[in-house]
């Protein structure tokens, strides 16, 4: 019977971190047989370990649809064998053997050379240029354009919790609403005090509720003590911002009392009319008709916000952004370069920023439903932590911490 073989290695903390079970597992779901040609094992935490494995199939198809799955956990074909490119066949029209990226780090080898693959995102296509080897959306690839295809000279390193983000161990485990919020708060605090030193980038994902739990207060904190840079948020948590500005309710209900304000669905559909005769958000701070909240305090400060539009919107502002291909521009400039990203309270907007970021980034998801913390790392962010409280009262003790 012909077999089809390749030989692969992978490198890093195999053991602690569970890749190599994990390899095995995926190799043996597969339909495929392997040998271990060499396996040496880190003897310090700081020692990393190196597996070679011989992977045999019994067909060339299984064998690839094998390598689709081991690439993205850190194997990387032994071959001495430069990265395979072809070019695109039409606007958005690439190969059908071409690679898509996941969020880890990525190299491809030219010219006998590793290079690191920049703007790093998990569902992009590595297209090949000048400057040197980028991910780029499937809509932004044009005819012409060198992509990588095949699994041929590419490395993806994955990032290693335990061992290389000791300042992110704190939220290693599982998702639980069952930890004590204090303490991780603290620590967070303090990475987000470190980080706030050294002159990183803090980005906020935000959703209404975090106005509908009265966490006004401690993310306005936040904004004016310098640990926001960016903020991202859809058309509603900026109305009910506004709305609480003005008329003291969120969704028509009194944030104090808990009490429906007569008339008080009306509420959001006043507050974008008052921001509509000014023009803008921007507008009617500049005008001092709007004076508190977290959009006043983000344009006064200089904190730049993009709003994304979705089919819910009323209204909408007249910030918000309707085009959605331009809304997630927007967004992946604002989340480039960032150190930490924080999503409050949405998976909408949470989920797509999580798919913008690289693996490194660290990523803090604040949610009272588990579900919605999980579904962020299954959905590929793997680099995902969670925590399980109320958004409004996470917000109140992290300013207390900061």
């Amino acid at each position: 019977m012909t077999t089809f073989e390749h030989v692969v290695e992978a490198k890093g903390h195999l053991i602690d971190s569970g890749i190599m079970s994990n390899i095995l597992d995926r190799i043996i779901e597969g339909k495929c047989a392997f040998t271990i040609e060499q396996f040496e094992v880190g003897k310090t935490n700081e020692d990393e370990s190196l597996a070679r494995i011989k992977i045999r199939a019994p067909s060339i198809e299984l064998l690839e649809e094998l390598l689709d799955v081991l690439v993205p956990l850190g194997c990387y074909l032994v071959e001495d064998e430069d990265v395979h490119v072809a070019p695109a066949l039409g606007p958005g029209w690439v190969p059908e053997d071409f690679y898509s990226t996941t969020n880890y780090r990525t190299f491809v080898r030219q010219s006998g050379q590793w290079q690191l693959v920049q703007d790093q995102r998990m569902d992009g296509i590595i297209r090949i240029a000048p400057e040197g080897p980028r991910c780029v959306k499937l809509r932004d690839i044009r005819k012409g354009d060198l992509v990588v295809c095949g699994h041929a000279g590419i490395k993806v390193v994955r990032e290693y919790k335990d061992r290389e983000r000791r300042d992110f161990t704190f939220m290693a485990s599982e998702i639980s609403s069952e930890r004590r919020v204090e303490v991780i708060v603290r620590q967070l605090a303090e990475m987000l005090r470190q980080t706030r030193a050294a002159g990183g980038r803090i980005v906020v994902v935000c959703g209404p509720v975090v106005v509908h739990t009265g966490g006004i207060g401690g993310l306005v904190e936040l904004i004016r003590r310098g640990y926001v840079q960016a903020f991202l948020g859809g058309n509603a948590v900026a109305v009910h911002d506004i709305e609480h500005a003005l008329y003291k309710t969120s969704l028509g209900v009194h944030l104090e009392t808990g009490v429906p304000a007569h008339e008080g669905h009306r509420n959001h559909m006043r507050a974008i009319n008052f921001v509509n005769q000014y023009g803008s958000i921007a507008g009617a701070v500049n005008a001092g008709a709007l004076s508190s909240g977290i959009m006043y305090e983000l344009v006064k400060n200089g904190i730049p916000f993009v709003l994304a539009s979705s089919i819910r919107d009323d209204g909408p502002l007249p910030d918000t952004i309707h085009d959605m291909i331009a809304a997630q521009a927007r967004y992946a400039e604002l989340l480039k370069n960032a150190e930490i990203v924080m999503i409050l309270g949405t998976m909408l907007h949470g989920i797509g920023a999580g798919n913008m970021i690289p693996s490194w980034v660290r990523t803090i998801c604040v949610d009272i439903n588990p579900a919605v913390v999980t579904k962020l790392s299954d959905r590929g962010s793997s680099q995902t932590v969670g925590i399980v409280t109320d958004v409004g009262l996470f917000l109140h003790l992290l300013k207390d911490q900061v």
